[in-house]
């Protein structure tokens, strides 16, 4: 089976933030002002060090305090061995790709073959109007050579207020002279749902990361479903990698009647929160089926193990990512940012996620040839066990 369908990019190249986007519940503003928390004395050799530095390490034009500090933090981090605890240099830009809406010109970027260079564009974008393609090479940013730069200082100087110019200098892949391109900022939203219909009996929908926008998309995409009677609905959350946990509790709601959506515990298990489902959903009795695979992680699970212990879906695929932590986004004073893990979280029937993941009630691998052939077999299996369900 061939199927139009929008694989999700967001990781690929705005930002760093979307690789650590999976598990995340909520951005928190908290300085080191609102704590009463001293630092314990095994802090002091920190001190010590520093001074001694000063005092008669050879490089002195070396002894850059911030770049030391951000490495001790980094140090620190690290000695905890938790993969999903990470250090990021700027708040605002993690926080506004976390919430899919940033002010920019809208087009995916990357240094991984050299130069600077445009991914694609965002379909209607200011950069796509502005001629921006696929393959072209930023040579310059307002005048400035783009030479040595990280995408990450690449985003934070061609991001900026909607409404504002920006001027780059691009070398367009077919032709030889570099053309000056000025484009005017916008706010850029990036849709995470997409929905269609496979046939007239079955309605597919893809949940590409759970944004504060994805409820929205989410409703509309359903309703339109819904409108043309269908059999069943396949939820695609493959390579889905996760997002705001309460958007993944909004959209369980329209599946259940009621029930545990999740529980959140602490690392000996012990239960300290729990989501609950709210009655009124609008497909609480239509047969499912839910698509994932090794890049569904977090929130995605959330939705496909309560789906799953509630026996209201059939999960198709493989074995999810196995992302099961609760992570919180802290600005620090600096305006840089903490990520960390605050708890675990299981489902409705007090499995593990952590570690574990979701393992398909029917396993359908995709090999190379498949792929290679745009041949979806776990989408064909969906599509034929929910027809098999009308029969």
């Amino acid at each position: 089976m061939k199927i139009k369908r929008y694989i999700p990019t967001i990781a690929l190249s705005l930002s760093i933030a979307l690789a650590f986007i999976a598990g995340f519940i909520y951005a928190t503003l908290i300085s080191s002002d609102d704590t009463n928390s001293r630092l314990p004395e095994e802090f002091d050799s920190l001190s010590e060090v520093w001074e001694l530095l000063q005092q008669s390490y050879v490089n002195e034009s070396s002894l850059d305090p911030e770049i030391l500090s951000q490495g001790a933090i980094w140090g620190m981090l690290e000695a905890l061995d938790d993969p999903y605890t990470a250090y990021f240099e700027y708040y605002e830009l993690e926080y506004s790709d976390l919430e899919g809406t940033f002010e920019g010109i809208g087009a995916y970027i990357s240094t991984d073959d050299g130069p600077l260079t445009v991914i694609s564009p965002i379909a209607g974008s200011p950069a796509d109007e502005a001629g921006i393609m696929a393959g072209d090479v930023i040579l310059e940013i307002d005048g400035e050579t783009t030479d040595g730069l990280t995408v990450i200082d690449a985003v934070l100087k061609i991001r900026g207020p909607k409404g504002t110019t920006v001027t780059l200098l691009i070398q367009h892949p077919d032709e030889d002279t570099p053309v000056e391109i000025q484009i005017v900022r916008d706010e850029i939203t990036l849709p995470s749902v997409y929905g269609e219909s496979i046939s007239s009996d079955i309605a597919y929908i893809q949940i590409t990361y759970f944004s504060p926008h994805t409820t929205g998309e989410f409703a509309a995409a359903l309703g339109a479903a819904l409108e043309t009677d269908p059999e069943g609905i396949i939820i695609d959350l493959r390579g889905n990698p996760g997002g705001y946990l309460y958007v993944v509790a909004d959209i369980t709601d329209e599946f259940l009647e009621g029930g545990v959506i999740l529980y959140e515990s602490n690392d000996n298990l012990e239960i300290f929160e729990e989501w609950a489902a709210e009655p009124g959903g609008l497909a609480t009795d239509i047969p499912l089926a839910v698509l994932v695979n090794e890049g569904s992680a977090s929130s995605s699970e959330v939705l496909a193990g309560a789906l799953q212990d509630h026996e209201r879906a059939s999960i198709v695929g493989t074995t999810t990512y196995g992302k099961g932590s609760v992570n919180i986004l802290v600005s620090l004073n600096d305006g840089s940012a903490l990520y960390m893990t605050i708890a675990r979280w299981l489902t409705p029937d007090k499995h593990m996620i952590d570690g574990v993941g979701i393992t398909p009630d029917f396993v359908v691998e995709m090999d190379e040839e498949d792929i290679e052939n745009d041949i979806d077999t776990q989408l064909e299996f969906a599509v034929e066990y929910l027809e098999s369900l009308a029969e």
